[in-house]
């Protein structure tokens, strides 16, 4: 991702995982929105993960540049321009480019494996030195691994005991 607008990313990437949990098949067992980038612990009950995070990254593009087209964005201009110098370095785009093509695909092979890229996600905001401790931030399954409200629910997983 390019852009660096916090709550509203956080909030449109709620709406879109959302949806895609209720219509598109994601299973969503883990995940921490950054401004400047998404993890996810994830799966397609479908088989087309890819299809759904291609989903979910037009939906969040929309969303993000209407957002700026707003009166209220001080930094439209620039912004736009940002966008659109992305977009132009990619034949398949013809106006604005907001998050990377790539996505970096992980299987995560094993039990053990899965936890430490879970604890690894979580504690992003952490290491970012955002929040003391990971489920103090909102945009984080942290929150529904330690059993307090959150606005996602995910599929939370039994993980071995973190021990050191």
């Amino acid at each position: 991702m390019i852009f660096s607008h916090g709550i509203f990313i956080g909030i449109s990437y709620w709406i879109a995982l959302d949806y895609a949990m209720k219509n598109k098949g994601l299973q969503l067992f883990a995940y921490v929105i950054m401004s400047n980038h998404v993890h996810l612990v994830a799966n397609s009950s479908e088989g087309k993960l890819s299809a759904c995070i291609r989903d979910i990254k037009k939906y969040t593009s929309k969303k993000i540049v209407e957002a700026i087209n707003l009166p209220t964005e001080s930094r439209r201009d620039w912004l736009l321009a940002l966008f659109l110098r992305a977009a132009s370095q990619h034949k398949r785009n013809n106006s604005y480019q907001v998050w990377t093509h790539e996505n970096h695909a992980i299987l995560l092979y094993s039990n053990d494996f899965i936890a430490q890229k879970i604890d690894y996600i979580h504690n992003n905001p952490v290491r970012s030195r955002i929040v003391q401790n990971p489920e103090d931030y909102l945009y984080s399954s942290a929150r529904n691994y330690a059993e307090l409200s959150n606005y996602l629910e995910v599929d939370v997983l039994s993980l071995p005991v973190k021990t050191v």
